[in-house]
């Protein structure tokens, strides 16, 4: 069990954060679904993770921050680059092979509702109330509206594909709890973003060479390799930055409301830079989602 750690209700900094989180993150299932059009599943993760510690490793060393240390750290990051990378996202692309993309979101919204059974758990600060029961099945609902109902109709048409993106749920929802411990190891969020996609790219190098031998693939197209860039800078790398930082500050149910905002986001996205119409169902929905949150975010005074 984690020790207790000062946890607090999320303020406005949090949530501009955890929306910028959603804009990154939703913006990967895009990037994935191209990317795998053109290359394997275990590659696609490896060049993502591996950008990003190449990205974030340059910055660490410029900025003078310098890299982390330590046995205890490093033996955390191999476990964190496991359960937040490695099974995941290679769950995750494995699925968008054979389910959509909006019941793909369906399934990941999940991620909260395992992760406070996790917490109850694990943790001694982040207990199951029926609050966030509530809160996260309100959030759930508000998906499910928002993407569209009829959306449910394709469950059960790639059984594989589903299993893939639930265990993927519940394989965050673990991460989530694990990655508090870096706050007690006084790690810096730039430093443990680093660390785990560097113990992620150790983890994946042997199995991609065996399992892709990705130098005996023809060359992709130039927009899969674009693709792939942009999930390792601006989805691994800047996010995860962003993702520890709320993690250290309020906790793992907090990081976990990212998958509810995500589907908001895009419809958000669209009808601002598309232009697109925003109906009495996305109303609805959207309205859903934030009672859910704003019923999950509600701590008890001490």
């Amino acid at each position: 069990m984690t020790n207790p750690t000062t946890l607090r209700a999320m303020r406005l900094t949090e949530w501009a954060l955890l929306l910028a989180l959603s804009l990154l993150w939703g913006g990967s299932y895009l990037f994935m679904k191209i990317a795998v059009s053109a290359l394997p599943t275990f590659t696609i993760v490896f060049g993502r993770v591996s950008i990003a510690c190449l990205v974030l490793g340059t910055v660490l060393i410029v900025s003078g921050v310098g890299l982390p240390k330590g046995r205890a750290a490093w033996l955390a990051f191999l476990g964190m680059g496991a359960l937040n990378n490695v099974i995941p996202m290679s769950l995750i692309v494995f699925g968008t092979h054979s389910i959509s993309a909006g019941l793909a979101s369906i399934l990941n919204a999940m991620t909260p509702l395992f992760t406070i059974i996790v917490a109850h758990f694990v943790t001694q600060d982040e207990k199951l109330t029926p609050g966030k029961i509530v809160g996260i099945l309100l959030g759930i609902i508000g998906v499910i509206v928002l993407i569209g109902p009829g959306i449910l109709a394709d469950i059960g048409t790639s059984l594989f594909g589903e299993i893939a993106c639930l265990f993927a749920a519940l394989s965050y929802a673990c991460a989530n709890n694990f990655g508090r411990r870096f706050a007690r190891l006084g790690i810096k969020p730039l430093q443990i973003a680093f660390g785990q996609v560097t113990a992620s790219t150790i983890i994946l190098l042997p199995v991609t060479a065996y399992v892709d031998v990705p130098w005996s693939l023809p060359m992709p197209p130039m927009v899969p390799l674009l693709s792939v860039i942009a999930l390792g800078l601006f989805c691994t790398a800047l996010a995860y930055v962003i993702f520890f930082r709320i993690l250290n500050r309020s906790g793992a149910l907090a990081i976990a409301l990212v998958t509810l905002m995500i589907p908001p986001s895009a419809v958000a996205l669209g009808a601002i830079v598309l232009g697109e119409a925003i109906s009495a169902q996305n109303v609805v929905g959207m309205a859903l989602i934030g009672f859910g949150l704003i019923a999950v975010n509600q701590r008890k005074k001490s």
